[in-house]
């Protein structure tokens, strides 16, 4: 895929060629020669929030869009932040949660349409084993659409085909034009397998994005001496905190206290928080953002950011933090 026509051009004159607004400019989310660009697209939880979207985060490096899980609202935050759909080159998946994947569909069919992608060539996911299943199952589930728009509408059946990388152990899964991907597993519990996290690099950057996970040295390994450490995290309000399936799910994640012992041992220039799980009623103090970064500080006194859905992180010669144009 030729980025250098497609990326922005392309892109913006496909929308401007349909009559529909341009969204943005796109610079934000995109990067320059030699940065990193990551946008928070979703930094929320399956709650159905309009301020937090599922969990979705969009890395741009050497000419590249890499869209790393594809939680609720993926489609929309990337139509905001100027990039249509067919844009994205590659889809990695964590995990097999759906708030981590409910957009997959939406996001795939869509890049095949004019003017979101009008995609001719089978799109690109990579994930854990399970991602053939996955793929398998939603042309299945979509085979009338698609006949229906091939035989109406011409698609090229091609569009809608799937590339996928499926791996079952650790190391690179992508490796193109100078940026590499590699995934690593994680602990998000003993019945949530597999389950990894990924670490991005390209030139002398890099970015590492925890997955969901408990506390884990994986991730304090790949880390260690990264641009940035983009991490999830929970907390239980108390009033609820002893609840069984609250303690279940708090199984699963990494406390505030926990992921600052996790930043202060990677020590990354700037950790930043993403699929922020808050598990009680929206007023409890004990979860407010303000709690959650009191928590972190006993552990960790170091450059810290609370994620909120089209931040940007642009990684140069130095780390700069600011909010996506979507004018």
């Amino acid at each position: 895929m030729d980025w250098n026509t497609r990326k922005l051009t392309g892109a913006l004159a496909l929308m401007a060629a349909a009559g529909l607004p341009l969204a943005a400019q796109a610079d934000s989310a995109i990067a320059t020669e030699n940065e990193m660009v990551v946008t928070l697209l979703g930094t929320g939880t399956p709650a159905p929030l309009l301020d937090r979207f599922g969990y979705a985060t969009l890395v741009s490096a050497g000419g590249q869009l890499l869209l790393f899980d594809v939680g609720r609202g993926a489609v929309q935050r990337l139509w905001q932040v100027g990039v249509v759909p067919g844009d994205v080159d590659e889809v990695f998946l964590t995990h097999y949660h759906s708030d981590h994947l409910i957009s997959l569909p939406d996001l795939w069919l869509t890049s095949w349409l004019v003017p979101y992608g009008a995609n001719s060539e089978p799109f690109r996911i990579t994930g854990p084993e399970g991602v053939t299943a996955l793929t398998d199952g939603l042309t299945a589930a979509f085979a009338a659409d698609i006949q229906i728009r091939v035989e109406d509408q011409n698609l090229p059946a091609a569009g809608v085909e799937w590339d996928v990388t499926e791996f079952t152990e650790d190391g690179v899964v992508y490796d193109h034009d100078g940026v590499t991907v590699t995934a690593f597993t994680v602990n998000h519990g003993e019945k949530i397998k597999p389950a990894v996290g990924y670490k991005i690099e390209y030139g002398e950057h890099t970015v590492v994005l925890s997955g969901d996970t408990k506390k884990e040295d994986a991730v304090i390994e790949a880390a260690t001496g990264a641009d940035l450490l983009v991490h999830q995290v929970a907390m239980a309000a108390e009033a609820i905190a002893g609840n069984p399936p609250i303690v279940a799910i708090m199984g699963h994640h990494t406390t505030p206290v926990e992921a600052g012992e996790v930043f202060s041992a990677a020590a990354p220039g700037l950790a930043v928080y993403s699929h922020i799980v808050r598990l009680g009623p929206p007023a409890s103090p004990d979860i407010s953002l303000e709690a959650l970064v009191e928590q972190t500080r006993q552990t960790y006194d170091g450059p810290l950011e609370v994620g909120a859905d089209l931040m940007t992180i642009t990684i140069g010669d130095e780390v700069t933090v600011g909010t996506a144009d979507t004018r």
